[in-house]
């Protein structure tokens, strides 16, 4: 598992990102918000937006919404949004899905203001980093893969929350 950079002492505010924020990063918003409850941590804002426009005030796609209510997780009301450059003033770490938007997340970072941005899977105890993949062109298998990986993630993100917070 990753040993991040300095940390700041307390996460209190979590963005997840990936392209259109109606898949992978509303999946990984509602999962981290469930593990943060399951431990307590109720406390921590969990958000998530996309790097594109495409589906801007849209819900999830059906397909995000069915695996994560398999297990007790509504991200239905949910909204997509994109992420904007007052996203890194207000969050304090932003996760990456994949190397694409991470490489646009630290395209539009400001200089003065650098945040902790980190790749999801840098968390994951099931896989040496890399990509989640984005299962939106797929059938139910892509969104199964992403759902077992993003949980294995959150539950290392929540970890690494509540370690810097000691």
């Amino acid at each position: 598992m990753l040993t991040l950079f300095p940390m700041r002492p307390r996460v209190k505010k979590v963005l997840f990102v990936c392209l259109g924020n109606i898949c992978r990063s509303s999946m990984a918003h509602g999962i981290l918000q469930a593990e943060l409850v399951r431990r307590d941590r109720s406390g921590i804002e969990v958000d998530s937006a996309g790097t594109s426009n495409w589906h801007i005030g849209s819900p999830p796609d059906s397909r995000a919404i069915d695996i994560t209510a398999k297990h007790d997780i509504d991200i239905s009301g949910q909204q997509a949004r994109q992420v904007s450059i007052k996203d890194f003033d207000d969050f304090d770490l932003i996760i990456a899905m994949d190397a694409n938007n991470f490489a646009d997340l630290k395209a539009m970072e400001p200089a003065a203001n650098p945040k902790q941005l980190v790749m999801c899977l840098d968390f994951s105890s099931m896989t040496n980093r890399g990509d989640v993949p984005d299962p939106y062109y797929g059938g139910n298998d892509g969104f199964i893969h992403s759902m077992t990986l993003l949980t294995d993630a959150c539950q290392g993100i929540a970890n690494h929350i509540i370690s810097a917070s000691r």
